[in-house]
């Protein structure tokens, strides 16, 4: 994990961070959205008092490219750039991350798909998450599509985690109620499935049981107004924890399947885990139910008298509310996902590194399956 400096105001605290690490021109990789809530105003202050020099670099999607991350790089060398910011959601974190492997590794952002592919050191990386979602200013990951294959690659590497995380919960606050739930239960997903992966230890087992309590307890007021500071408080730190979770433990079938689906088509990551989540959680119930037992517990169900799979089965249904309380999609058909999508996507997915650690072996016909059931 990086260092993390967590709390109101923290934004002002990144030119200072870049310093501690001996930048003195750095690359600010941001978005629009960032831009017009002023956020990267505020960090760009927070150079310019530090003395840092910088340039921006902001030419990126909602699910990023690797044409977009090519681009950036082309910025940080022009620039004589000697360390990266990425203030945004996971999109521009994600990118900002692969433009660090490129500036200092070369070739093409395709070449480090896997699992510890990186050899060359990476230049010092600050990272501001603004959206309560994604926990990529936390984690060993990047995820980016692959134009040429139509793909979401994902980059897994311990080179990937930042040396300092900033997470100011007043980003929040100019969020809207869609991105809200979307990336909240995008949190929700991360902690669930670190907590049932293959690869779960104590460690990550307390992050991932504290973002799903802060979730169940925190997202349906945080999805309902801007102006509840606590509830905006507590999602980032849910964020924060799942992303701890996540990035020790990965993932599973849910991301699996989205990033095949968001590789080809352009829907939202955060939506796509909304719909995916229960039917992913009721194939794997069976790998262990009283994992998903808990899960039922930490949600506020009461399971008192009933077998771990009854619970498991009442935690699913908890998922399902939550999503339709905060307005959430409920199919995949209402993105836009059409049938005849299903046998493409489900070959894509088995192939994804996240399959790795599901709890629960999987089949091409088991993706159709789940994809038949959310369409």
């Amino acid at each position: 994990m990086p260092e993390v400096i967590f709390g109101n105001h923290s934004l002002k605290q990144v030119g200072e961070s870049c310093v501690r690490l001996g930048a003195q021109h750095v690359l600010i990789v941001s978005d629009s959205g960032v831009m017009n809530a002023g956020w990267l105003n505020l960090v760009i202050e927070s150079c310019q008092e530090a003395g840092l020099s910088y340039v921006c670099y902001h030419d990126i999607s909602t699910n990023p490219k690797d044409i977009e991350a090519e681009r950036g790089t082309v910025v940080y060398r022009e620039n004589q750039c000697d360390a990266i910011i990425g203030v945004g959601g996971g999109s521009v974190i994600d990118i900002a991350k692969a433009i660090a492997i490129l500036a200092t590794n070369g070739g093409r952002i395709a070449d480090y798909e896997g699992v510890d592919r990186i050899d060359i050191p990476l230049p010092p990386l600050v990272m501001a998450g603004t959206t309560a979602g994604s926990g990529a200013e936390v984690s060993q990951f990047s995820v980016i599509v692959d134009l040429e294959r139509k793909k979401k690659m994902t980059i897994i590497s311990k080179s990937l985690v930042p040396d300092i995380a900033i997470i100011d919960p007043m980003t929040l606050s100019t969020k809207n109620s869609h991105l809200t739930a979307s990336t909240g239960l995008d949190v929700l997903t991360h902690a669930i499935e670190a907590y049932v992966s293959i690869a779960a230890t104590p460690m990550t087992d307390v992050y991932a049981k504290n973002a799903i309590t802060l979730v169940a307890e925190n997202l349906r007021p945080s999805t309902a107004t801007q102006l509840n500071s606590q509830a905006k408080s507590n999602m980032a730190m849910a964020s924060l924890h799942a992303g701890l979770a996540f990035s020790n433990a990965i993932l599973g079938a849910v991301h699996a399947i989205s990033h095949a689906i968001g590789g080809r088509y352009p829907m939202m990551h955060g939506d796509l885990n909304a719909v995916l989540l229960p039917h992913v959680m009721e194939f794997n119930l069976l790998a262990n139910p009283v994992r998903f037992m808990e899960i039922a517990e930490l949600l506020g169900e009461n399971v008192t008298g009933l077998s771990a799979m009854e619970a498991g089965r009442k935690g699913i249904e908890n998922v399902k509310q939550l999503s339709f309380d905060i307005g959430a999609p409920q199919r995949l058909s209402d993105m836009g996902f059409e049938e005849h999508m299903i046998n493409e996507i489900s070959q894509i997915a088995l192939k994804d590194a996240c399959m790795i650690t599901n709890p629960r072996d999987i089949t091409a016909q088991d993706v159709e399956k789940i994809l038949q059931k959310a369409l």
